[in-house]
């Protein structure tokens, strides 16, 4: 039985939520501390999704392992009510014993840290990018540098080079590892200090981390020309007709953000997308963000500096992420916008996305790209866990 990636993501995914589900009920029972304002996990090690990721033979054996012990449950409690049976039903449990194709457990899991569940307040919005940006130069850059790479003035006179922040790394860990380790400082196997602890606090941490999500987006937009991992649309606060709601409240739409003041015809409204002006001149589109962080954020998450900002234009799909990057001066959408996507493949053109909207809308390369959206949907990953 050779299992898929979408089978192996569910797996993952189900696992952790068995996970969370048990951190869940070891804190309504009592038996796990308070830290830095959440339930601490109170094991010194969780399941290693990111080893199942690169090993599906793993994977498959433990999906085998799962269903054996589910099956051993049942033929417990089938031993239990039915007393005459319990003779050959153990022998079956013997037999499902000796052939289940056990993974070996000690790789399934990985040395982990009190907070590793925990979740950050902000749900990434362009205030907390704001304020992680002006803590990372003031308390970062030095060693980090002021593009993450890990290249500060300060790094040559360290005793561990500083990592990059621009690649996997973001990803490897839950959110709730990577605050450990910039509130309580990392050592190396000699117990040496690689890193001291922050002195920040628990709020200012959440919003480092954003600002070093959003920077990492941009560095890899500039250097590869895609996002490596999904991006979420920074939330914020926007005014429309009908008042005033949150970008998040979009979900469930396909959300275009437009960057003002660019050269060129200004955007119009677009009956496949929901728009929203980034910028003061709003004229002919749906709602305007009023706030001074979005520009900025959005220019972290380009790879851009804010005076390059005008002109761009965002696609995010239903469900939040940030998939199509418009540029200034360009007049036609085509797949090569395409800055976030799950394979090469193209999507026939057949159909079309709506019979009205394809006779009221001039084919221009946009339906493609809403039909690539669409049917081929991206999920994050944090610790190898799909999100």
């Amino acid at each position: 039985m050779n299992l898929g990636p979408d089978a192996i993501n569910a797996l993952l995914w189900l696992l952790h939520q068995a996970q969370q589900a048990g951190w869940q009920w070891l804190d309504a029972w009592g038996l796990t501390q308070p830290l830095h304002g959440q339930p601490g996990w109170p094991f010194a090690h969780r399941l290693a999704a990111e080893y199942l990721l690169t090993e599906p033979g793993q994977s498959r054996r433990l999906l085998l392992a799962l269903a054996s012990l589910l099956l051993l449950a049942l033929l417990g409690a089938l031993a239990w009510r039915w007393r005459r049976a319990r003779g050959w039903l153990a022998g079956v449990a013997l037999v499902l014993l000796l052939v289940t194709p056990w993974p070996d457990w000690r790789l399934l899991v990985r040395p982990t840290v009190p907070t590793a569940f925990h979740q950050s307040p902000n749900g990434f919005n362009a205030t907390s990018i704001v304020r992680g940006q002006r803590l990372y130069l003031a308390h970062c850059q030095r060693c980090h540098g002021a593009d993450g790479r890990g290249e500060g003035p300060d790094a040559p006179g360290l005793t561990m080079w500083p990592p990059t922040l621009n690649g996997s790394l973001l990803w490897k860990r839950l959110d709730g590892e990577l605050f450990w380790r910039i509130r309580h400082g990392l050592q190396d196997r000699h117990g040496q200090s690689t890193m001291p602890a922050s002195p920040l606090g628990d709020q200012q941490i959440w919003d480092l981390l954003d600002f070093v999500r959003a920077q990492a987006a941009g560095q890899s937009l500039r250097q590869t020309g895609g996002w490596m991992h999904p991006v979420p649309v920074p939330d914020v606060t926007i005014d429309c007709q009908q008042g005033s709601r949150r970008l998040s409240s979009l979900r469930g739409q396909r959300l275009r953000l437009v960057l003002t003041g660019g050269p060129g015809p200004g955007a119009t409204e677009d009956p496949r997308l929901f728009s929203v002006a980034v910028g003061q001149d709003a004229a002919g589109l749906d709602c305007q963000a009023d706030s001074e962080e979005l520009a900025p954020a959005l220019a972290l998450l380009l790879g851009v500096q804010p005076q390059e900002l005008p002109g761009h234009q965002l696609i995010a799909d239903k469900f939040g992420w940030l998939r199509v990057r418009g540029q200034p001066g360009d007049a036609q959408w085509s797949e090569d916008d395409l800055v976030c996507r799950t394979s090469g493949q193209p999507v026939p053109m057949s159909n079309p996305i709506n019979p009205v909207q394809a006779q009221t809308v001039p084919a221009d390369g946009l339906d493609a790209i809403i039909r690539r959206i669409d049917s081929e949907p991206v999920r994050s990953q944090r610790g190898g866990f799909p999100h």
